[in-house]
This record gives C-alpha cells, structure tokens and sequence, in this order.
C-alpha cells in the first residue's frame, strides 16, 4: 500500500526544504518507496479531520492503511524500520544510529528552533540582540560537541543512517545564518547529505510543491 503524507500547501520557508516534511520524503526516496501527498492550508491544519492525525494541528503525517503517525522522527524511525537501507542490521550498530536520531531532535535541533522563534517574535524587544546572542552560543556549544564526535568522518557512525538523514535535516535550520560555516567538518557533512540523490529527489518535490503555488 502507497503511503500518504501531508506537507504545507504554501510552505513558510519559501521551498528551502527546512520543513518537516522533507525528512519524511527523504527517507522514503532513500529506501525506495513511493508515496502520496496530501497539501494542506494553515487552515485546514487546524481542523477537526486533520487534528484527529495531528492533535497539534502540525505537519507532516503518515497514513499507511490503518496506521496513522505524526512527529516527523517517529515517521522516519518507522520507515527506516520497515524498509531496509536506513538502520544497519547490526544491533549494536543498530541501536547507536536510533540515539543519533534522538540526539539531532532532543539536543541539537531545541536551541536552533528557539533562535528561529525568536527572530520571529521578539526582533522588536529591548533585549533581543543580547537574547539572539545567548542563544547562537548554545548553538555553537552543541556544534562544536557534535564536529569534535564527527571528526574527519563522513557520517556519524560508519555508513550513512537514518540518525545522519535526521541530523543533517536539523542541521539544514542553519544554513543562512553562518554559524555552520565555522564548523567546516559538519558544513561538509551537510553538503554530503544534501549530495545523496534521494535528498534531491525529495528537495526537487518539495520546491516543485512550492513553485506550482508561487504561480497559481
């Protein structure tokens, strides 16, 4: 059965593939597996049929015959577990690829979305320069962890994972903002995952999402 997920109608990043949707098209594209997508408004977010699949009235969800899923994490981690590709066989190898998912959503991924809230809600504060600050030093703190941990690796834990795909997903929230950039190993991480050719597969979906909107 063809899985269905839904995605922004009009996406708010202007189809720089930032929403949560594009880590689920990824790693369909990666693992192979053809899907459907349902476009929805900000509106229609916010109703009835769409909160009985995402109670928080967010994108993306997951319909799979009688499987409904939300959290973009939670879609990944079930993909990569149903279809092989993206979660070594290994236990061990296995099971240190799924932390990697954890670690980009708990801890690194926090500090990068409270900066982008922050731009949105407070630029016209007193105190949001030293507040922006603040935060881009929490963020370089995270990274510079993460760049010690990858070293001159080209993924983080031996063949590329699902932990990586979620990884560079969080790290993508970066890109424009130049702090990436002073961390060169993970800047070329990046563009590593941003090279696979499911990543463009999924990206070119997206943006072709976004530019038939744009038009219409």
């Amino acid at each position: 059965m063809t899985p269905t997920i839904t995605a922004f109608e009009r996406s708010p990043d202007r189809g720089k593939g930032q929403a949560r949707d594009m880590r689920v098209r990824w790693a369909l594209e990666e693992v192979g597996q053809p899907y459907d997508v349902r476009l929805v408004s900000f509106s229609e977010m916010k109703q009835p049929a769409h909160r009985a699949l995402q109670p928080f009235g967010q994108i993306p969800t997951y319909e799979e015959g009688d499987l409904a899923l939300f959290e973009s994490g939670a879609i990944v981690f079930h993909i990569a577990e149903r279809y092989a590709s993206l979660l070594p066989e290994d236990a061990n190898a296995r099971a240190r690829a799924i932390t990697w998912m954890f670690a980009a959503l708990s801890t690194i991924e926090p500090p990068i979305l409270e900066r982008e809230s922050t731009g949105y809600l407070e630029r016209d504060k007193t105190w949001y320069a030293e507040r922006l600050l603040m935060l881009e030093d929490r963020i370089r703190n995270r990274l510079g962890d993460l760049s010690r941990r990858l070293g001159k690796a080209d993924w983080l834990d031996g063949a590329f994972s699902a932990g990586d795909l979620v990884m560079v997903g969080v790290l993508r929230r970066l890109n424009g903002s130049g702090l990436l950039e002073e961390f060169p190993n993970l800047a070329a991480y990046v563009a590593r995952g941003e090279a696979r050719p499911a990543f463009k597969r999924a990206f070119d979906a997206q943006l072709a999402v976004f530019t038939a909107a744009s038009s219409g």
